[in-house]
């Protein structure tokens, strides 16, 4: 995407172009009449030598004009690379969402380069998990009907909390290798891992429910209601837990 710089450089090198072919024109057109009007005489086709040559003096006193307004105003300053490259992502990403399987293709990018990003810690694990359960989940939406919306909802809203769990946990982990003065997190963040595991072990119950429900299992289809509850349940004590910041307990 052009700067405004560039642009503005761009049309400033366009006007000086026209002012210079025009004024070209204009001197070959007035020589052109200065010559054949006295050596043919006055007539009919020397008057459209004087018109083409009076019309092009005209216009190239009129873009030397414009030329030069154009020249008085302030040049744009150089553009950010940082805001550049943001506009350059932003189109491209535009670009890439309005492909038939364009937002599948963002949307599994940025789950790899989250995944990529816990790599190494203890919440990767649960984060993989989430992440296949999530996949599967989306590929049944379309086939539980409208009953299942409202419990659709709510695994969404859970799967966006242990999202933000998840990284919570990842942030306190990495604070942990920062020295002794990190060891004094252990504690909260094993409180907050087993939150996260406990939200995801529930989130692939939901979705194991949903699938008997698609395959029409009688013996999963009474689970949805229950694997909903509890679900909703976790999701509730985990909009709860981001207020309140666990602390570990003294000894």
């Amino acid at each position: 995407m052009a700067s405004e710089r560039t642009k503005h450089l761009k049309r400033l090198r366009r006007l000086h172009r026209s002012a210079r072919g025009w004024s070209v024109r204009a001197g070959l057109l007035t020589g052109a009449t200065a010559v054949l009007v006295p050596y043919s005489g006055l007539g009919l086709p020397d008057a459209f030598w004087a018109a083409g040559a009076g019309g092009s003096i005209a216009i190239a006193i009129w873009r030397w004009i414009d030329l030069r307004a154009f020249r008085a105003l302030p040049v744009p300053p150089e553009p950010d690379p940082a805001v550049i490259g943001a506009q350059a992502k932003e189109k491209l990403v535009g670009i890439v969402a309005r492909m038939p399987a364009g937002r599948t293709a963002i949307a599994e990018f940025g789950r790899q380069r989250e995944s990529f990003k816990l790599r190494g810690l203890t919440v990767a694990e649960p984060w993989r998990r989430l992440d296949r359960a999530s996949a599967m989940l989306h590929g049944l939406i379309g086939r539980l009907g409208p009953h299942a919306e409202a419990a659709v909802l709510d695994a969404t809203v859970a799967e966006q909390s242990l999202r933000d769990l998840a990284q919570r946990t990842a942030s306190v982990e990495r604070a942990i290798g920062l020295g002794p003065a990190g060891e004094s997190l252990r504690p909260a963040h094993a409180v907050l891992a087993a939150q996260l595991e406990q939200g995801v072990a529930a989130y692939e119950q939901f979705v194991t429910a949903a699938a008997g429900c698609v395959a029409e299992d009688s013996a999963t289809i009474g689970n949805l209601a229950d694997a909903t509850a509890f679900l909703k349940g976790v999701a509730e004590a985990l909009s709860d837990l981001r207020t309140t910041n666990p602390r570990p307990t003294p000894a």
